[in-house]
């Protein structure tokens, strides 16, 4: 039975449906692996839909139900109606996300939305609300079978007007339009790689945010006969793609991160929380990179973190403390560089969250700040500072979470299962391949 505020929810959807000329509308979940997955029904099934969701099959989605399960329910989210503004006006289209259910109406322990939920469900017994902000890099190039630039812009270049200056503004307009805000979007370091920053709000709204980020770039480059891609390293020698992820937690409207201490103003929690990241960060890795071309962007050289440190002004650390504004508490916040775009981020927020809690439940210690270039140390030297590595390959990231209790507890032991045996089948794809790299360095001496 829908709850008060379900209902007022519900009729909104309804009575917007009604008034903007929606005949369709896209239901919206993902895959384990953060495919985009949906289907569409009409505004004659959108009542029955908001009140008892959709059924669907299951079976052939990734990470979903096993053969004797394959019947699964979608259930809409109504807070996150949303009309698609590059449809047309006329006919409308609009979009929810929806959470996976099985027919009995249980939460289908699969579902990455649902594990996000039941992450933050943890926080909130502590009494945390988890804030995140990500920034998401990407590249443009003329089409989906090269890696043809459209533009040489460089790091906040305000290059003359061309096509890839327009598919930013245009994509910026398109999120504002759809309730999302924006607060920096940029040209980044290589060439035609850009970014486009979300304001930070609570992870569920941002994990599906994120999900609309991804959809909404793609759309308006394929409208303009281009290319956007959020593949972690899709060109070699030059950086790659990060989904840097700003994160804090708040007690009420308190930043539970926020501490008197100079010159940091971090709190003895937000110190705890950053000891669970780093300590816990080799496991993770699986989930917040989880592609076999993700470890080609985490290598020295490229900004992408490498080696285990944190510090304030650092960018050769995993985690950054951004400055603080002073007389705003709320802008306190530790940035976690590891990430990228291709991530699943329910999954992503899920893990890097349990990693937090785990550091403020156990009380950790975080070791002493690292303010010189970690690249440029030793081996030596970092061993003798005790500043480990995260994994360098697709292979020694699953090693790790594997034997994780932090990423079991955090995703269920159906995704975890789902998770693993998934990505041993990629590792297993790709290092049966041979390269063109193999080709040009070996064929002609071998």
């Amino acid at each position: 039975m829908a709850t008060p505020n379900k209902n007022e929810a519900i009729e909104f959807v309804l009575r917007t449906s009604r008034e903007q000329d929606v005949r369709f509308i896209r239901l919206w979940f993902t895959d384990i692996l953060g495919a985009l997955k949906g289907f569409a029904i009409t505004v004659a099934e959108l009542e029955h839909a908001l009140l008892d969701g959709m059924g669907f099959d299951g079976s052939s989605i990734q990470g979903f139900a096993r053969i004797d399960e394959s019947d699964m329910v979608a259930m809409p989210d109504p807070s996150t109606f949303r009309i698609l503004p590059w449809r047309p006006k006329e006919n409308a289209v609009a979009r929810m996300f929806c959470d996976v259910l099985t027919p009995d109406g249980k939460s289908f322990e699969g579902d990455p939305r649902q594990i996000l939920k039941r992450n933050l469900e943890r926080a909130a017994g502590l009494g945390y609300t988890f804030y995140v902000g990500p920034e998401l890099e990407f590249f443009y190039f003329k089409d989906s079978q090269s890696t043809v630039p459209l533009d040489h812009g460089g790091y906040f270049d305000q290059t003359p007007l061309d096509l890839a200056t327009e598919l930013r503004r245009e994509t910026v307009l398109m999120l504002e339009e759809m309730g999302i805000p924006v607060e920096y979007s940029h040209h980044e370091v290589a060439t035609s790689q850009h970014e486009i920053d979300l304001r930070y709000t609570d992870a569920l709204t941002m994990a599906d945010t994120v999900m609309t980020h991804r959809l909404v770039v793609k759309e308006i480059a394929l409208k303009h006969g281009a290319y956007a891609t959020f593949m972690p390293k899709p060109v070699s020698g030059i950086n790659g793609s990060g989904m840097h992820v700003h994160q804090s937690l708040f007690r009420g409207s308190k930043n539970a991160f926020y501490g008197s201490e100079e010159p940091w103003k971090l709190s003895k929690v937000a110190r705890m929380y950053i000891a669970g990241l780093m300590r816990h960060a080799p496991e993770v890795t699986l989930v917040t990179n989880q592609w076999v071309n993700s470890y080609k962007r985490l290598v020295p050289g490229y900004e992408a973190p490498v080696y285990i440190s944190w510090a304030r002004i650092n960018r050769s650390d995993l985690i950054r403390i951004p400055a603080y504004k002073p007389g705003r508490e709320d802008s306190v916040r530790i940035e976690y560089r590891a990430p990228d775009p291709a991530c699943n981020p329910y999954l992503a927020f899920a893990v890097m969250l349990a990693a937090g809690l785990e550091g403020i439940e156990k009380e950790y210690t975080p070791p002493p700040p690292v303010e010189e270039n970690v690249y440029e140390m030793s081996e030596r030297e970092r061993q003798a500072r005790g500043i480990g590595t995260l994994p360098g390959s697709l292979w020694e990231a699953i090693v790790l979470a594997e034997k994780s209790e932090i990423v079991r507890k955090a995703l269920g032991d159906h995704a975890f299962g789902s998770l693993i045996k998934n990505k041993k089948i990629e590792w297993d794809d790709y290092r049966s391949q041979v390269t063109d790299h193999e080709l040009k360095r070996y064929l002609p001496i071998l």
